[in-house]
């Protein structure tokens, strides 16, 4: 009889799932898209708009339409083009891109914006950002100082915008710094203030006072053993085993060159940064190696690219990946959630994996899950 009743409650358990599967699938997803397609950065929309029709592709549902709408990278415009995919029932957008066109969107109600950008202060209450965050970047350094055993790690903020977000995850992802020094971008002062902080001048002193302590003394081989100190730049161990810096491009060498010129090398404290998107230049750079930073899924990507290319005939971009996850995103959620509520949509505790890595959503933000790599000896290796 148990058997008999388990039975009838299977078949009625998997036809309920059968019928609201149906139902849901004859509601259609209209999500928007706001990128530029006009102006300087109309390339990059033409970029993402292909990329999410590769995921509706890929997705192979006729449950979901995406509507591209121009936002010119303007705020005005955006707005603009925002009430018009509200008029015709839109709910959930993709975009914009940039952290400049979210200004005015707090006065659309009833509409979910999935922001491409990577910035989590002052945004709008409808807002969500998508981007690699900050926080997303810090838990995964924390795993790799945890890892490694590291306890005394400094943390080189530039005094520019984002530090504000840089101190924000600092205190979200709970990681644990020995001291945060804020510098200046211009490259004189820059080197001055990593001097004091590497206490350069003391330790180049302690240098000389010891040749001139040997130069006295009647040390056997005191000859050779000048001629060894005099080939180094310093005595003495700074006071630090590991260094983030958070900066990219240029600014991040700058930083790298003036630790190597204070005599403190990757060989011998740890030189980890935040998200390089794979810089080739970095692989190049050999006397800044190793060097240790966060990113996305680098297999994943690569595919990505590879499958672009040859579907366009063009190298799409991370926020080409992004925008591609974000559609996946947006249906996975849609066969476990109520479309009607969006409030909730993004307030419950859910993971996504997507091609650019695990999304961990809860209480309206997202954060990524992110690998660790290596670059050493000329090429990239995965940490984990």
């Amino acid at each position: 009889m148990k058997k008999f009743l388990k039975i009838i409650l299977l078949i009625s358990f998997f036809s309920f799932f059968k019928y609201s599967y149906v139902f849901s699938n004859n509601e259609k997803i209209k999500i928007g898209l706001l990128v530029p397609m006009s102006g300087d950065n109309k390339n990059l929309g033409q970029l993402i708009i292909k990329s999410t029709r590769m995921a509706l592709q890929d997705i192979d549902t006729e449950k979901i339409e995406i509507y591209p709408k121009d936002t010119g990278s303007d705020p005005n415009k955006t707005l603009q083009s925002t009430i018009e995919l509200k008029k015709i029932g839109v709910k959930i957008i993709i975009g914009p891109i940039f952290f400049n066109s979210l200004k005015y969107l707090n006065e659309v109600e009833d509409v979910i914006f999935l922001s491409l950008t990577n910035k989590t202060s002052n945004l709008p209450k409808n807002v969500i950002s998508s981007g690699v965050n900050s926080t997303s970047q810090l838990i995964a350094i924390k795993k790799f100082l945890k890892k490694n055993q590291l306890e005394k790690t400094i943390f080189l903020t530039p005094d520019v915008d984002y530090k504000i977000e840089i101190k924000k995850a600092i205190n979200k992802s709970k990681i644990k710094i020995y001291k945060h020094y804020i510098y200046d971008t211009e490259p004189t002062k820059l080197t001055a203030q990593i001097e004091d902080i590497t206490n350069y001048k003391i330790r180049k002193q302690n240098l000389a006072d010891e040749i001139k302590r040997i130069e006295k003394s009647d040390l056997e081989n005191k000859e050779k053993r000048i001629e060894n100190l005099k080939k180094r730049y310093t005595i003495g161990n700074v006071k630090f085993d590991s260094v983030i810096i958070s900066d990219f491009d240029e600014s991040l060498k700058s930083v790298i060159t003036s630790l190597l010129y204070t005599d403190v090398s990757p060989k011998d404290k740890y030189f980890i940064t935040f998200n390089q998107w794979f810089d080739e230049s970095l692989i190049k750079e050999k006397t800044s190696q190793p060097i240790y930073y966060p990113s996305i899924n680098r297999e994943n990507l690569m595919n990505f690219k590879n499958l672009y290319k040859k579907k366009y005939n063009e190298i799409p971009n991370h926020l080409s990946l992004l925008s591609y996850d974000l559609v996946g995103l947006i249906y996975y959620l849609s066969l476990k959630s109520d479309f009607s509520n969006l409030s909730e949509l993004f307030r419950k505790k859910n993971s996504f994996k997507g091609k650019i890595g695990v999304f961990d959503i809860k209480n309206n933000e997202i954060n990524h899950k992110l690998n660790f790599y290596q670059i050493d000896k000329g090429g990239i290796k995965e940490i984990f």
